[in-house]
């Protein structure tokens, strides 16, 4: 049984993921910082419907931490798939931002996927099979007014996809990016209305945690082992 492991695993999209991912046959690890009530919520019910899931909880952001998390994790099984997943918002116009504001949002999200990836890539790379999925934004893509910390994280993560899937390919592992447009979730509750929806998207609706697990789960499976270094978009046809 192959493990995953997917970072902000106790938020909606993230749990989607988990739940289809354990579905398919996987062990996961539902990972939290601040949810972990969330996260074993999610567990029992991956249980209860005969997968394979254990939460686990560590701050990204703190490198020492989580290698010692994961380090232990890895002692007993390699991590095959991993789906960083863990990401804030902490928007204000880019005159108005704080270095705090900048830095926390590039904490999580570009920190958080070196602390988070590069204590598992030797062994992932030893097993000769691997799926790094790394989850940004359509701000990443087309930029966004008021999010400049949150587009620069996550365009700094497609730079490092495509690099790193250069670095891995010959043995078997892939590195891609999703990046989801307006995607259902408590986050986008009060931002976009159904007119606001119509106008940005092509589609004229939100796309669903559902949706975008799907497509996270095909990338990791063998079917998808030819795919690599690619920013996949998921937006209704936003951009």
């Amino acid at each position: 049984m192959k493990r995953a492991l997917v970072t902000g695993g106790s938020g909606a999209l993230g749990s989607a993921i988990c739940e289809l991912l354990a579905a398919q046959g996987l062990e996961v690890f539902i990972h939290a910082n601040s949810s972990m009530h969330t996260a074993q919520t999610l567990e029992q019910k991956i249980s209860a419907a005969g997968g394979v899931a254990r939460a686990v909880q560590f701050d990204v952001t703190d490198a020492q931490a989580t290698r010692g998390v994961l380090d232990t994790l890895a002692e007993e099984k390699a991590f095959q798939i991993v789906v960083n997943c863990a990401g804030i918002h902490d928007d204000a116009v880019f005159a108005g931002m704080s270095s705090a504001q900048w830095s926390s949002v590039i904490d999580v999200s570009l920190h958080g996927f070196f602390n988070v990836t590069q204590p598992l890539i030797l062994p992932m790379l030893r097993t000769r099979y691997g799926r790094i999925i790394n989850i940004s934004s359509v701000a990443a893509v087309a930029g966004n007014r008021g999010q400049v910390n949150y587009a620069a994280a996550k365009a700094a993560l497609h730079g490092a996809t495509k690099s790193l899937a250069q670095e891995v390919a010959s043995r078997g592992v892939t590195v891609n990016v999703v990046a989801p447009g307006i995607i259902e979730s408590p986050m986008i509750k009060g931002l976009f209305d159904a007119e606001t929806v119509a106008r940005m998207v092509p589609m004229k609706r939100t796309g669903t945690p559902q949706e975008v697990a799907a497509l996270v789960a095909f990338l990791a499976g063998k079917e998808a082992g030819y795919i690599t270094g690619q920013i996949i978009s998921i937006n209704g046809g936003m951009v």
